[in-house]
């Protein structure tokens, strides 16, 4: 049995469902699961998700996807297809905070992340002993804010990952940075964006008085701190709590969303519409 995973977007209009279904039945497939979603029936824009698995080896990813471009190219639409039996690569960059970090290899670690991490890189020494105690391979490149030492980073992502996490990597990447990359880079940012931009969050949360705080995933862009949100998770706090009980309060919360948006990225339940995402 041969899984493989549809996203597709379009202007709405009658007899999309029933054409892709109809394309999966022709191709001797079954459908698992479907899911779909319109901003507006009358005119709006659609996005579709659909599970299905092929009896027979007939296809594989790219035979597959040439076959569907006819009907992609009926209605104008953007499409992904993706293998199931395809495990993405998924390099991870942290500073010195190591909550984020720990999870995700914790997590890796269990099989719940169903993913393969080619390195960890960080500007941080001291993760070398947690990283390479999983078998992981660990670079360290001593960045900082006046050199980011890009063209090393670069060098270690290379044709080595589909994506990027940062993990609470605390130093900007260039445009430059971002465009030699082309691939997606989701970040984890301790604040509840679109509040509390930028460095210290918590010190802004705590100066502002709010009772909640929280955490957002989203996608990098060359505006920081303006990607597309892909998960947010709150925490309760109240006047009694001190900055630092902010920050530990916060990491939990950074913990449950990065999680939460990774495992929505490599069950590809994400489609990007303009700034926004569809998180089926």
């Amino acid at each position: 049995m041969h899984k493989f995973i549809l996203l597709f977007q379009c202007r709405d209009r009658k007899g999309i469902v029933a054409r892709i279904s109809e394309f999966i039945f022709k191709i001797g497939g079954n459908i698992i699961t479907a899911d779909q979603y319109s901003t507006d029936p009358q005119g709006g824009h659609f996005f579709m998700r659909v599970e299905f698995f092929l009896d027979s080896d007939r296809y594989d990813r790219a035979s597959l996807a040439q076959e569907f471009l006819p009907l992609a190219s009926e209605f104008n639409a953007g499409w992904s297809l993706f293998d199931r039996a395809q495990l993405l690569r998924m390099g991870i960059f942290v500073s010195e905070p190591d909550h984020c970090l720990v999870e995700l290899l914790y997590l890796w670690n269990s099989g719940e992340l169903n993913v393969e991490i080619p390195f960890v890189v960080s500007n941080f020494e001291k993760h070398r002993k947690l990283v390479t105690g999983y078998n992981l391979p660990f670079h360290y490149v001593p960045a900082d804010k006046h050199n980011r030492r890009e063209a090393e980073l670069l060098a270690y992502v290379g044709q080595a990952t589909d994506f990027l996490v940062l993990a609470r990597y605390m130093l900007v990447l260039s445009a430059d940075f971002l465009q030699k990359y082309n691939k997606d880079i989701i970040n984890i940012h301790h604040g509840f964006l679109p509040s509390f931009k930028g460095a210290d969050p918590y010190g802004q949360a705590l100066q502002k008085g709010v009772k909640i705080i929280g955490s957002t995933v989203h996608f990098v862009s060359n505006q920081l701190d303006e990607g597309p949100i892909i998960a947010q998770e709150v925490e309760y706090v109240s006047h009694k709590d001190s900055r630092q009980e902010l920050i530990r309060k916060g990491k939990h919360a950074e913990k449950k969303a990065l999680a939460q948006a990774i495992s929505s990225y490599l069950d590809y339940r994400i489609i990007k519409h303009e700034n926004k995402t569809i998180v089926f």
